[in-house]
């Protein structure tokens, strides 16, 4: 027999998946379920506001769910007063009797031997899959629209997760959106490997003072490549002799503190178009199309073409040439941006800032805009969506995309099926 979770033997009694002839307590008084109660994800019991006749009397109240009724006394519900409204125990096995912390009995009712053997073995085959997906081999019995409905719900649940982020820069930034927005482009062009890098620059070198030499492409450079301390203390050409130079006067002037080391930086096993250099100098020509970030952002950006075209530049000709001050590139390359990085950006950066945006503002139109935008956008390819195109769900967008890792990372990869509706439509009886 398997060592059935709790949270299976709450989705059993959420859909009541339990032979439901002649219940009773576990002392023999007989049970009508009137109301389950609605599942309640938060402290407190599982299921609220439940209605229950036992022998004939009415309870209206809450109901706990366990795998052994001792759980009971383990996890102190028997001196936590919020558990005094339980008016059902449904667990398992029942190995010893339960009180309220009023010291008033609980009626239990136990589901060993009730559960419906569809449910068992649809359960144990789900568990027991070896695949990446354990839904895969059964994939084609979920209806479409569950999957959709699974899809959306990870969907909303990723961007959530990205939107905090985005609120925690707002939070440092004593609500600047445009500060906000310059850091969290800083962060997103650090492609994962150099992110948090990325954003200590950005934090070191407020936004306004980049701005104010907004006609000095190269004082930009200067201060922008002397503050993330790529700067050699020998310079090895004019170009940063020139770059030292500047840097020199601009940090005192502003008061600029060393921010980060250059061993900080990631150059080792990264593609040279991911160079942290590079992405700096891609960086510094976005910002140059865009001299109001963010609300460029939010009033000029309205689909991914016009978001796109933003994206399409070329940095600095030494940055074509080189990959570090003084390293030449085997050959010149122009420093732009593929198709790829630019679908990157549209997803990671513009997408959870217009998220975040909409959450501040309570306005759900932001959070339609950022899955017309998705639904734009090519679908990523990389092993999660291989996962799913090889169980024949397929991935059109990066909306489906986005979708499917947010899936795959917060419930496939954790085995957390019976959280997932896909999962929960396979434990149905025939």
């Amino acid at each position: 027999m398997m060592d059935f979770q709790e949270n299976f033997l709450q989705l059993v009694w959420k859909y009541q998946y339990f032979d439901q002839k002649q219940l009773q307590t576990t002392d023999g008084q007989a049970i009508e379920v009137k109301k389950i109660g609605y599942h309640n994800f938060h402290e407190g019991p599982d299921f609220l506001e439940a209605q229950i006749k036992i022998s004939g009397v009415n309870f209206h109240g809450h109901v706990e769910v366990h795998r052994e009724s001792s759980d009971w006394k383990q996890h102190t519900h028997d001196v936590d007063e919020r558990y005094n409204s339980v008016i059902l125990h449904v667990v398992w096995e029942n190995d010893e009797k339960v009180k309220r912390s009023d010291g008033t009995h609980i009626p239990t009712f136990e589901l060993k031997g009730k559960v419906l053997l569809d449910v068992v073995r649809n359960y144990e085959k789900l568990l027991n899959s070896r695949e990446p997906l354990l839904c895969g081999p059964f994939l084609e019995e979920v209806p479409g629209i569950q999957r959709f409905s699974m899809l959306e719900k990870s969907l909303v649940e990723r961007f959530e997760e990205k939107g905090k982020m985005v609120h925690q820069i707002l939070a440092a930034t004593h609500g600047d959106w445009e500060e906000t927005a310059y850091r969290w482009l800083f962060y997103c062009f650090g492609f994962k490997t150099n992110s948090q890098a990325m954003l200590r620059l950005a934090e070191s070198l407020p936004y306004k003072i980049l701005k104010k030499h907004a006609s000095q492409p190269m004082v930009q450079e200067a201060i922008l490549f002397g503050q993330a301390a790529f700067i050699p203390e020998t310079p090895p050409d004019d170009y940063a002799v020139f770059a030292k130079r500047e840097y020199g006067i601009y940090q005192k002037k502003y008061g600029l503190l060393p921010a980060l080391d250059v061993k900080e930086w990631k150059f080792m096993r990264v593609r040279p178009a991911n160079y942290p250099t590079i992405r700096l100098s891609q960086l510094l020509s976005f910002l140059s199309q865009s001299p109001h970030l963010f609300s460029d952002l939010l009033e000029k950006t309205f689909d991914f073409s016009t978001f796109k075209s933003t994206l399409s530049f070329d940095p600095m000709p030494y940055w074509q040439r080189h990959y570090q001050y003084g390293k030449e590139r085997k050959q010149v390359q122009k420093g732009h941006l593929t198709e790829g990085a630019k679908s990157l950006i549209a997803i990671n950066f513009l997408v959870p800032l217009w998220f975040a945006y909409g959450q501040y503002q309570g306005d759900g139109h932001w959070q339609e805009r950022c899955f017309d935008l998705l639904q734009e956008i090519p679908s990523e390819q990389n092993h999660i969506i291989r996962h799913f195109d090889q169980v024949s769900w397929r991935a059109i967008n990066a909306y489906d995309s986005q979708g499917m890792i947010g899936l795959y990372n917060n419930y496939c990869k954790l085995k957390k099926c019976l959280n997932c509706k896909v999962g929960q439509s396979l434990l149905k009886p025939a």
